[in-house]
């Protein structure tokens, strides 16, 4: 794995380092869970498989016909194959536009059809839905898009399998764009505002500085191992996901949304590394965390009740969009730094909602649902961990959540309408 000449520091020229250094050291853990999660037995790959991996699925792309700057979308969970599409296609010369999960059809075609995306690649299956049957339905709404490609066992006739970029043996190397440096768009990610969203650009220098910031908050260490529940699926998942692991060479063990065994395992396995998780868990979560570790605790909606916490050994990390974080470690008090809850303050714009890591806008909301039932009603309520969700009511609330998931709406939205228990 030798790095090439390069004038700055780059995602990939991090990854061949550590590679170089570490070729036969476990680089990437899938969560033990994972049949749960999608297709497959979990996966653990050293840095030397990784980088034949990552060569393959960027050799398998330039074979697809796509050129250098190409916006190729993902949507995958939070297993080894969100980490390596996403350097396969950094490797490639192109531009990964990560998807958060919970977004469907509607909202999908939006946002590639914004970014201007060639390829999707994704998952046959994510937990319950169908995700390969999704992206061929969103290729057939954006003509621009003319593969779809997938890991899994069972896909819809028309998407191009990638499981092999596992079981490849090498792969000559894609050609690089022309002075390829630190200043190349290497991701699109997608924000919301109040008069539409957004498809925001990020280049090596962009990530990389943010990760040096969470870094110096922190204090990684080399080779240290890190637990992570977020997904590559923002700028924020991409900070305090890839762009860390990167930077210290260890281990990247992954866990998905969220499963109390598996992740008490992961946790109880790990031995001076960093656990990163949302904020709104940490105090249920922290005590479950050994004491020898770090916790990272990323905050996308204000901090509440749940911020407080006797533990101490916690850097708290608010995403205030698509462009900014901001990281502070606790003192001894187990207390967040006043710079950090104002700036949690300020997370959610006039006009948006936020529901835990997504965003919404009320004009958008308001007319989907009006399109179904202009009788029905839908309003976003405080919520302690989520720091709002959406409520709908409605005579047939059932009948409207299943109408919205039908015509391809966010199931945030759809589920607002389901019947909820009284309290006894």
């Amino acid at each position: 794995m030798n790095e090439p000449a390069q004038h700055a520091v780059t995602l990939d020229g991090l990854f061949r380092r550590a590679g170089v250094r570490n070729a036969h050291a476990p680089a990437l853990a899938d969560p033990p869970n994972r049949a749960n999660v999608t297709d497959g037995a979990p996966r653990t790959l050293t840095y030397a498989q990784a980088d034949r991996a990552i060569a393959a699925f960027a050799a398998k792309l330039r074979g697809l016909g796509l050129h250098t700057g190409t916006v190729v979308g993902v949507q995958l969970p939070n297993t080894v194959e969100s980490v390596i599409a996403f350097l396969g296609i950094v490797r490639a010369g192109m531009v990964a536009a990560p998807l958060p999960l919970l977004l469907r059809r509607q909202e999908l075609v939006e946002a590639l059809g914004r970014a201007g995306a060639r390829a999707i690649v994704t998952a046959g299956r994510i937990g319950a839905c169908a995700h390969a049957k999704l992206a061929m339905e969103v290729a057939a709404e954006l003509f621009p898009i003319r593969q779809v490609c997938a890991f899994g066992d069972t896909l819809p006739d028309g998407v191009v399998p990638f499981d092999g970029v596992f079981t490849a043996t090498g792969s000559e190397p894609p050609p690089r764009r022309t002075g390829d440096s630190a200043e190349h768009v290497i991701a699109t990610t997608f924000d919301c505002a109040a008069d539409g969203s957004l498809a925001v650009p990020h280049d090596h220098t962009h990530l990389l500085a943010a990760g040096a910031s969470l870094g110096l908050a922190t204090g990684f260490a080399a080779d240290m191992p890190t637990l992570s529940t977020i997904p590559l699926s923002s700028f924020a998942g991409l900070t305090v996901t890839l762009v860390s692991w990167l930077m210290t060479g260890g281990t990247l063990h992954l866990h998905h949304g969220f499963d109390a065994e598996a992740f008490a395992a992961q946790s109880a396995a790990l031995k001076g590394g960093a656990v990163i998780l949302p904020g709104p868990a940490l105090s249920a979560l922290a005590d479950c965390v050994a004491q020898s570790n770090t916790i990272v605790a990323l905050w996308r909606a204000p901090l509440g009740a749940a911020a407080q916490t006797s533990v101490a050994n916690v850097v708290d990390c608010v995403c205030l969009d698509e462009t900014t974080m901001t990281s502070a470690a606790r003192g001894s008090d187990g207390l967040p730094d006043p710079a950090v809850i104002a700036a949690a303050g300020k997370i959610v714009a006039p006009g948006l909602i936020g529901v835990g890591a997504y965003k919404f806008r009320q004009r958008m909301i308001d007319a989907a649902v009006a399109a179904v039932e202009p009788a029905a009603m839908i309003a976003a309520l405080p919520d302690a961990l989520l720091g709002q969700r959406l409520a709908g009511h409605a005579q047939e609330g059932a009948a409207i959540g299943a109408e919205l998931a039908a015509r391809g709406a966010n199931p945030l939205l759809a589920q607002a309408f389901r019947t909820r228990a009284l309290p006894v």
